[in-house]
């Protein structure tokens, strides 16, 4: 069976994050779904700007959890346009099978909580 690549599980995890903002109500603006290339989504919702930064994240690693540095920068680089920040983890695995890499034509788990604001104190 032939593996997905980075870009392919991005690509998923672009689309559910995506279905999820749609069903939320936010508009998007710009999409970028080249992989280290951010934010991925910049969207409106109730005419407030928002910055999105959507990340995959492999079996048993917690999607909730993020990089405060890398997150830092981009939170402050949105306050540049009076945006807010988002983190959408979203966590794949193969389903019943959590270990193994997920392939081409298989079954897989979603772990996706939806969007976290990133909100900093001014001390950072």
């Amino acid at each position: 069976m032939k593996k997905l690549t980075k870009q392919d599980i991005h690509n998923l995890v672009m689309e559910i994050a995506g279905n999820s903002l749609k069903n939320e109500g936010y508009e998007f603006l710009t999409v970028n779904s080249k992989l280290e290339k951010d934010p991925q989504f910049v969207s409106t919702k109730n005419k407030q700007l928002h910055f999105i930064i959507v990340r995959a994240i492999d079996y048993p690693e917690n999607p909730v959890k993020y990089d405060c540095h890398f997150m830092s920068n981009i939170f402050f680089h949105a306050i540049k346009f009076k945006a807010r920040t988002h983190y959408a983890g979203v966590g794949l695995a193969k389903a019943n099978e959590f270990n193994k890499e997920i392939v081409y034509d298989s079954s897989y788990a979603i772990n996706f909580n939806g969007l976290q604001e990133i909100i900093l104190n001014e001390k950072i």
